[in-house]
């Protein structure tokens, strides 16, 4: 029995990443900045495991099952994407001085999940992406949703 048309499944898959960063604006006097950011400051910055889950759900399109494969996406290209928009540019890297986005850009979790959306956003299918979830620790977790108002 075939399956009734247009059914819609949310997508999501998780990737783990190792980073450092120093927190640090170039805005402040180096006396605001240890102000503002306290031991993150750190001249020799710190290190995170970082937790990214890109979630896929519809937006502008469904994301409908398709009745052949049973899939919403191939879960080898999702995990190709995630590989190129986000292992790729910040696995053990040292976020301000390894990746470019970051010379201008404090590299506040905040920050780093505009990147990720940023760079997933080219790779998938046009209105696929609806959120990106970045884990610091497990108390620190920032949600983007890009250019849209969140209620979550």
């Amino acid at each position: 029995m075939a399956p009734p048309a247009a059914l819609q499944a949310r997508l999501s898959r998780t990737v783990t990443f190792s980073a450092c960063h120093r927190l640090h604006s170039k805005s402040l006097s180096d006396e605001e900045n240890r102000k503002l950011f306290g031991k993150c400051n750190n001249p020799n910055g710190h290190g995170h495991n970082y937790k990214g889950k890109g979630l896929l759900i519809p937006l502008l399109f469904s994301l409908q099952i398709d009745p052949v494969s049973g899939m919403v996406m191939n879960l080898t290209d999702l995990k190709e994407y995630m590989q190129e928009a986000i292992m790729e540019p910040l696995d053990h890297k040292n976020l301000d001085k390894d990746v470019p986005y970051f010379a201008e850009v404090v590299s506040t979790t905040e920050n780093v999940a505009v990147f990720i959306w940023e760079n997933l956003k080219k790779l998938l299918p046009v209105g696929t992406l609806y959120k990106v979830k970045v884990y610091e620790t497990d108390q620190n977790i920032v949600v983007y949703k890009g250019e849209e108002t969140i209620s979550e």
